[in-house]
């Protein structure tokens, strides 16, 4: 008797995004690596970069060993459903959220400017003191 394996879309797969729940797809399968994460010798953050896409590529860039392709087999929980869409659709901002988060980033780029400028101020002011006295 065939056991049947469980089906998992792109944007299914996706959601689970965290390092409380995360799930990666690599070469068509779905894997459930939550609690390997504290254990993973690159670090929690490299396997959440490659969460919510194909993976597969991630996966072989970094060279992992024989030992390391049979210790995923573990956490594989189904496959990747190659019927739905690849790509999960993604929310576009309002015009609002982008206004807000430039001006919170040009307040920043202003903030930066003032070290540097407050610096050559006080050398100026510092060198013509000095200048003058002699």
């Amino acid at each position: 008797m065939p056991t049947l394996t469980k089906l998992y879309t792109m944007q299914e797969a996706s959601q689970h995004n965290s390092k409380e729940d995360c799930w990666v797809v690599i070469d068509g399968k779905v894997y459930d690596v939550t609690s390997y994460l504290d254990e993973h010798p690159g670090g929690d953050d490299v396997v959440l970069a490659s969460t919510g896409k194909d993976a597969t590529d991630d996966f072989e860039d970094a060279g992992h060993s024989k030992s390391a392709k049979e210790l995923m087999q573990t956490f594989c929980i189904g496959e990747l459903d190659t019927s739905s869409p690849i790509i999960p659709e993604l929310e576009i901002s309002s015009k609002k959220e982008t206004t807000d988060y430039s001006q919170k980033l040009m307040g920043l780029t202003k903030q930066y400017w003032a070290v540097p400028v407050a610096v050559v101020g006080i050398s100026v002011v510092v060198g013509f003191l000095y200048l003058r006295r002699k």
